[in-house]
């Protein structure tokens, strides 16, 4: 049975992106504008490139967890009070890793962001397959991530100009700021979006059924196996990026800060192209298209370091190609993971992000292994991604990524 909450009001499709992008935004705005700072963190904490790394691919294995434990309490007891709770924890976290005053707390704390981070993620997720059908929801969700992009945009310029004026706490006291900022937003506007709330969401039976339903479902598997492998080859460049562009190719932090940023605004013209394809292609043909995109960029920088060439440009302009394509596929993708599962959208975000991050971390922990002071790890690793994606969207998101509407 279920128990229907209190809906206070509908969300106009402008306020409901705008509450998505800071929501999702969260997500680089924690990792991006923290990334200009890891060189000058590894020299001030006396730190190795492996513990170095794990203050990122801990915080993304916890995000990952996390989440299949706030799905069930997000169908549980609603959006809105799981937003107010995590949050608050989410800007309290960031507190204590901008004080960390060794490597090791610092890892600690960014766990603990990752695990609130995750409810902010799951929720805004659930919450487009609350409030709109998988067509019009991917589009609200394009226009979402546009915004996030405009964050993802400014948040590398942003961190590497803060990193060289008062250091690498900087960022982390920034992000706590940002957090703050959207907690005071979200209890001001969000009404509870859950069409009905699930009693019996955390009980052990009914969950572990909804579990085998969303994960054995198909276009469930297309569409997280899209986003996932797409994340890959970008949480791949993020990670290694700061040590390439600042330690290999000599840019200052401002400098790479600003190259980062150029790949966020490829990225955000990727969402409105994908708008646009959405309306005359639908969510498949949208993705297929993107998919030449995607591997443009990553065989392309692959082809560029088997070559010897190490320039700026070498790098960079895989880097736009592959992050434009990334724009195309992660609307589609993460609107498509949940689109079969109005009853249970809390429970197949989290199982769809879950799988990302775990993706995400494996990544993170070979980079610590593979960095060797050139550009061929994050090259090599984005072609093998870039790859996968494309192989992905032309076979199973067309044979079963097609979502029905509910009538």
């Amino acid at each position: 049975m279920s128990a229907s909450p209190p809906r206070t009001a509908v969300l106009a499709p402008l306020v409901a992106a705008t509450l998505l992008a800071l929501l999702l935004g969260l997500q680089p705005l924690t990792t991006d504008l923290y990334l200009p700072a890891l060189p000058t963190l590894a020299r001030d904490l006396g730190a190795g490139m492996v513990s170095v790394q794990l203050t990122m691919s801990a915080l993304i294995l916890s995000f990952g967890v996390a989440q299949l434990f706030w799905g069930p309490v997000a169908d549980r007891f609603g959006r809105r009070p799981v937003l107010r709770v995590s949050l608050a924890c989410f800007a309290a976290a960031s507190i204590g890793a901008t004080l960390a005053p060794a490597i090791e707390v610092l890892v600690a704390w960014r766990i603990a962001q990752g695990a609130c981070l995750a409810a902010a993620v799951v929720c805004a997720r659930a919450m487009v397959r609350d409030l709109y059908e998988p067509a019009e929801g991917a589009r609200v969700m394009s226009l979402a991530l546009s915004g996030l992009g405009v964050i993802a945009v400014t948040g590398p310029v942003a961190g590497g100009l803060l990193t060289a004026a008062f250091g690498w706490r900087s960022t982390l006291a920034a992000v706590a700021l940002f957090v703050g900022g959207v907690l005071v937003f979200v209890w001001r506007t969000l009404p509870e979006t859950a069409r009905s709330l699930n009693p019996r969401a955390m009980h052990p039976g009914p969950l572990s059924r909804t579990v085998r339903e969303v994960g054995s479902n198909p276009t469930f598997v297309a569409w997280t196996a899209l986003t996932a492998s797409t994340y890959g080859g970008l949480f791949l460049v993020l990670s290694s990026s700061s040590f390439v562009y600042i330690e290999v190719l000599g840019f200052t932090a401002a400098q790479y800060g600003l190259a980062l940023g150029s790949g966020s605004v490829a990225y955000v013209l990727g969402t409105f192209v994908c708008r646009r394809w959405l309306v005359r292609h639908g969510l498949t043909g949208t993705v297929r298209r993107g998919a030449f995109f995607t591997l443009a960029g990553g065989v392309g920088m692959a082809a560029f370091a088997a070559a010897g060439m190490q320039a700026p440009l070498a790098v960079l302009l895989p880097h736009w190609l592959y992050t434009f394509g990334h724009g195309i596929h992660q609307p589609c993708s993460q609107t498509g993971a949940v689109g079969p599962f109005p009853h249970a959208a809390g429970v197949a975000a989290a199982l769809a992000g879950f799988v990302l991050a775990l993706v995400a971390f494996s990544v993170g922990l070979w980079l610590g292994q593979a960095i060797d002071g050139t550009v061929r790890p994050m090259a090599y690793g984005l072609g093998v991604w870039a790859v996968l994606t494309a192989a992905v969207a032309w076979t199973l998101v067309q044979r079963h990524g097609v979502l029905k509407e509910r009538r």
